[in-house]
């Protein structure tokens, strides 16, 4: 099998619900592999960091008349220097971490909240891995309660911009619309003590940090980065501890998990000129597919990486991406999963299936549909 055929299958309804043979193949070809002339699979640890760290490789942004890809460009997830700095600067005082470790009282009391309210059968995606990340982001932004239920479609539809085919194109335009209607009118009646408040005052300042069109598209990158990733981590994470319930649900878990089953498992970079990587000549203009999941899983900095070891030192996945581009809200994601993960064992003698789960059928965003569960309480 050779890298374009990995690409393919990976492409591929079976090569999306199992990544994994794809990925470990493509490691007994190297740790970048040539497509074609100018498009090339990134999978090896090393050289993924490399790209993710260094300044000579950028996010591919085309304009585009797509409303959802059109936003995207304008947000800190697809902006390049100097813009990418100038906006994220304004948002990254949210997610310092002094700020995020003081949300901790909120998200366990948000967790115990989830939990007195679940029946003893409950599809774990709807009723808690959706529901605590929304809450905490959506206080986060000033967003009221009523209208939280609304965003988990309006999330995927969205969302499916970012996988490396056009299948979505007219719902995640849709999505995009919407999401723009409601922040729009979020923005002309901001909560007095929210970060959309911030925003608001950032873009009337008038000093060019911050323009309508920046505002409006990192609302709602905010809002949907802050709870798909979140949502699709806490699922991954449960789905694991159904098969090995004997394990402990602490943080060397939850980076384990973020190793193992990655919620986000592609990004992409281009070369701004002719560059080398682990060895490879690559032209200027390329397209580089970094294979996020592949990096985790590298045997040469994971040894058994198929095997599910939370007491691994050393552990450092890529999932939330490294360098000037690191999700910003990577601290806070972390913190909600250990805090679930921790309140889940404390409240339920068991946790057991009480059906079959449903995997999404995306590449890029993994995670789980539907994760029917049984608990039993304490």
């Amino acid at each position: 099998m050779n890298a374009t055929e990995i690409l393919q299958e990976l492409l591929s309804p079976a090569g999306r619900a199992d990544p994994f043979p794809l990925y470990a193949a493509a490691h007994r070809l190297g740790p970048v592999l040539p497509v074609t002339e100018d498009v090339f699979l990134v999978a090896g640890y090393a050289a993924a960091d490399e790209v993710l760290r260094s300044p000579g490789y950028e996010i591919p942004s085309e304009p585009s008349t797509r409303p959802a890809l059109s936003m995207m460009q304008q947000s800190i997830l697809r902006a390049n220097p100097p813009d990418h700095g100038r906006m994220r600067s304004l948002i990254a005082q949210v997610f310092t971490p002094r700020r995020v470790a003081a949300l901790r009282p909120a998200i366990e009391a948000a967790v115990d909240d989830l939990l007195d309210g679940l029946p003893a059968e409950v599809d774990f995606m709807d009723r808690f891995a959706f529901r605590l990340p929304v809450t905490v982001i959506c206080e986060l932004l000033g967003v009221p309660a009523d209208d939280r239920h609304r965003f988990r479609p309006l999330a995927s539809d969205l969302t499916a911009a970012l996988e490396l085919s056009d299948a979505s194109d007219a719902s995640a335009d849709a999505a995009a619309r919407e999401l723009g209607e409601y922040f729009a009118g979020r923005i002309r009646d901001p909560c007095a003590d929210g970060l959309v408040s911030a925003l608001v005052a950032a873009r009337d300042a008038g000093d060019g940090r911050l323009s309508d069109e920046e505002l409006l598209a990192n609302l709602i990158l905010l809002l949907v980065a802050g709870f798909e990733t979140t949502t699709d981590l806490l699922g991954n994470g449960l789905a694991i501890l159904l098969r090995e319930p004997d394990l402990t649900p602490d943080e060397a878990f939850v980076e384990e998990v973020l190793r193992y089953d990655s919620p986000v498992q592609v990004t992409t970079r281009t070369t701004r000129d002719d560059a080398e990587i682990s060895g490879t000549s690559i032209p200027a203009g390329a397209g580089l597919v970094l294979l996020l999941g592949a990096a985790n899983r590298d045997p040469r900095r994971f040894p058994e990486p198929d095997r599910f070891d939370p007491s691994r030192p050393g552990n450092k996945p890529l999932s939330f991406g490294a360098g000037a581009h690191i999700c910003l809200g990577n601290s806070l994601a972390r913190l909600e999963a250990a805090i679930a993960f921790s309140r889940l064992r404390e409240r339920c003698a068991a946790i057991t299936p009480a059906g079959e789960p449903a995997r999404r059928d995306r590449l890029v965003l993994r995670g789980y549909q539907s994760l029917p569960i049984r608990l039993v309480r304490r």
